[in-house]
């Protein structure tokens, strides 16, 4: 009997391949089976996802500094976590957009402030709802690499380089993911019209989750935290306005807005 993953010669007893590890897969593929594997990996406490997930609340240094280090078994690789995640959100845009639109509505946001009459704001409102949900795996991909920089500059004397800032963000963000989709769908089919609200809590949520992270994994004080903050919310705020401009400009220069439209609704 040979292993079904490397091929390496097996004892005819064998349940676990001494080579590559994998598992001996002696039955025929049925739904029983399937729903068992299923089971096993998503929902068993003892499986590498659940722990990985459970961990980066209880000790994410030791999730993510473990990684880092060079432990590659214990937790599940933040790549893995990451695809495992830009798929749940796939089915969770799809679901939005086919069901609940309305309720994502940036215009919400700003309500009826007098800055918000002008027909180009409205334009640009109702565009950013629509692209967010078409581009929302890029966009929530572009998070990651933008953050680790803006961290990098942050806690530069912190000896970590760019990749393993982004480690740190490949498992935070992908928390941060993972609660949104699960309650934001409960909110959806709940109270439908809270769901802008519910977004705001959980930035809120990653503000105050990221700040933990850095306080365990960095070994911050108070006045540290403070202070790094501050100066993360600084930079990440240049960098977001940056792109607000480049944005604006873009939808100019493609005809989706016009320059008389930014004039005051009289």
């Amino acid at each position: 009997m040979n292993c079904k993953n490397c091929n390496t010669q097996l004892p005819l007893n064998s349940d676990f391949c001494n080579t590559c590890g994998g598992k001996v897969i002696r039955n025929r593929l049925t739904f029983k089976n399937l729903f068992e594997h299923i089971s096993e990996t998503f929902f068993n406490y003892d499986n590498k996802l659940l722990r990985t997930f459970i961990d980066l609340f209880k000790k994410p240094e030791v999730v993510i500094g473990s990684y880092i280090e060079g432990v590659r078994k214990r937790y599940v690789n933040p790549v893995s976590f990451f695809g495992i995640i830009l798929t749940i959100n796939g089915l969770n845009v799809y679901i939005i957009s086919k069901f609940y639109k309305k309720y994502v509505n940036a215009s919400s946001i700003v309500g009826d402030l007098d800055s918000a009459q002008n027909e180009a704001t409205k334009k640009i409102m109702a565009l950013s709802t629509d692209i967010s949900l078409e581009y929302a795996s890029l966009f929530f991909s572009l998070l990651i690499p933008l953050a680790a920089l803006v961290s990098l500059i942050v806690y530069h004397n912190k000896k970590y380089n760019y990749t393993e800032h982004v480690i740190l963000y490949l498992y935070s963000m992908s928390v941060y993911s993972i609660l949104s989709v699960v309650f934001g769908l409960l909110v959806l089919l709940t109270f439908p019209e809270k769901y802008m609200l519910f977004g705001s809590v959980m930035y809120l949520f990653i503000f105050i989750y990221h700040c933990y992270i850095h306080t365990r994994l960095f070994k911050l004080s108070a006045k540290q935290l403070i202070l790094k903050t501050l100066l993360f919310l600084v930079i990440g705020f240049i960098i977001y306005i940056g792109f607000s401009i480049l944005g604006v400009l873009t939808l100019v220069l493609t005809g989706a807005i016009e320059l008389q439209d930014f004039a005051p609704k009289k």
